[in-house]
């Protein structure tokens, strides 16, 4: 079940991606399938072994490309092992609303990026995530758990606020906020409740299911993800840099235009980032 829009997040084959904070894998084996150099990051050194025996199961059933690579090693989102603009993308999912310095998190992450580069993060919408912390704090309140919500116009802010360019943003995952409201009525941990275990079936359903059932719970979910998407997902792109001989030759073009204007209306000229066209 992924959260991020490969539609929306482009890959190209042999692009080096970090899945930040990778947790079971999921957005890892996407990026790997598809082609891309991928490093799998996670302070959890039970998931990271877990998610190294399903990429060398992956390569053996030949399920990646010729030339894609994956690897799956413990760190610190905080203090990331990589040079300076080493990555094309990086994903962070369900991640940063775990971390008290969200800002130094976003910081390690524009300084591993490369310019240009894009960044996509997810994290549990407002409104969902706001009733189910009413309903327990089981939920929320315990070691590694959530410490923060987020509002969308919040984490579009501290995106730009670390030097990155937003371009597009939309929800994912509506079929799973009640199911998570049930759980949170219920007891986070009661899983042999019967609400839970019924609507559990519809989420198997929705994955596994025929074709017609398939198609009529993801028909469903689109309608109601811009109502109670569980998930709120935006993507970034790092500007391009550009080089000092071009920017003195811009001012040099600049203030002979200014001087055959008679000087009147002097502009500094500016780097253009170009992202991904496209937004949600």
């Amino acid at each position: 079940m992924l959260t991020v829009d490969f539609s929306r997040f482009p890959l190209a084959p042999g692009d080096r991606v970090l899945d930040l904070g990778c947790g079971g894998g999921r957005h890892a084996f996407e990026c790997y399938r598809r082609g891309a150099n991928v490093i799998a990051l996670d302070q959890n050194a039970e998931e990271i072994a877990e998610v190294r025996k399903w990429f060398a199961a992956m390569e053996q059933a030949g399920e990646a490309p010729e030339g894609a690579s994956a690897a799956a090693i413990e760190g610190n989102a905080l203090a990331l092992p990589f040079e300076d603009e080493y990555f094309d993308k990086i994903i962070i999912s369900e991640v940063m609303e775990h971390i008290p310095d969200d800002k130094g998190v976003l910081d390690e992450m524009f300084r591993v990026l490369k310019p240009g580069g894009l960044l996509a993060v997810t994290v549990p919408r407002w409104l969902p995530e706001k009733i189910c912390w009413a309903l327990s704090d089981e939920y929320h309140a315990n070691e590694g758990g959530h410490i923060r919500i987020y509002r969308g116009d919040e984490l579009l802010g501290k995106l730009k606020d670390a030097g990155l360019e937003p371009y597009g943003t939309h929800h994912a995952h509506a079929l799973h906020s009640p199911y998570w409201w049930i759980k949170c009525a219920v007891g986070v941990d009661n899983d042999k409740a019967l609400p839970v275990k019924a609507y559990h079936q519809l989420l198997v359903w929705d994955i596994v299911g025929t074709p017609v059932i398939s198609s009529l719970t993801k028909a469903a979910e689109r309608a109601l993800n811009p109502v109670i998407g569980k998930s709120f997902v935006a993507y970034a792109s790092k500007p391009n840099r550009v080089e000092p001989d071009r920017v003195e030759a811009g001012r040099v073009e600049a203030g002979r235009g200014e001087a055959g204007r008679g000087g009147a209306d002097r502009t500094e000229p500016t780097a253009a980032a170009g992202a991904p066209g496209g937004t949600a």
